[in-house]
């Protein structure tokens, strides 16, 4: 065999950003987060892993609702100051159009390509971070984002991240479709 064993991680890639949002403490807050995944196709169900003392954390505790909205490579710069300043010292709410949906309580932002609204179901502790498990109630997509009735991932221009060497990336070409560049394969 020629693997070697290595560093045991969170080696799991791609890996998006996502700015997660919620309001605590009467005001929207945004912080990037990688550690993002679908659980369930129907209802959909999104978990997000976040160190228990961020501002945005304990926004969502207290709204029992959070957005996700997944920034495009354009904004990179602002997305990653997000996560350099701290909600308990600056307020971020400034740095986007923020817009509310049908929920009311969790803040999205309008230059996002893609935004998800979702109520809170579950949280699950850890020794540093808790798992927040959220139903996603509404989604939001620009017009100039879809492909007919879907997002297109190829406009959204999702960031990408690299946990190991704390790098940014772009997503490269579509090399095959799912559900079917696989029949014949034998």
């Amino acid at each position: 065999m020629s693997k070697k064993e290595i560093k045991r991680g969170s080696y799991l890639y791609p890996m998006p950003i996502v700015l997660v949002g919620a309001v605590h403490e009467g005001r929207a807050n945004f912080m990037p987060a990688a550690f993002a995944g679908i659980l369930n196709m129907n209802p959909p169900v999104i978990a997000l892993g976040l160190n228990k003392v961020h501002f945005t954390a304990k926004g969502i505790l207290e709204n029992s609702a959070f957005s996700v909205n997944i920034p495009s490579t354009s904004m990179m710069k602002v997305t990653d100051y997000c996560g350099l300043v701290s909600g308990h010292k600056v307020d971020k709410s400034g740095l986007f159009k923020v817009f509310y949906g049908e929920m009311k309580t969790a803040p999205m932002i309008e230059e996002c390509p893609l935004t998800l609204e979702c109520k809170l179901l579950q949280t699950v502790d850890f020794a540093i971070d808790r798992a927040f498990v959220g139903e996603i109630m509404h989604s939001y997509c620009d017009d100039k984002y879809m492909d007919g009735q879907t997002p297109d991932i190829s406009k959204i221009d999702p960031l990408i991240f690299s946990l190991g060497d704390s790098s940014y990336w772009k997503l490269g070409e579509k090399i095959g479709k799912g559900w079917s560049s696989g029949k014949g394969y034998k």
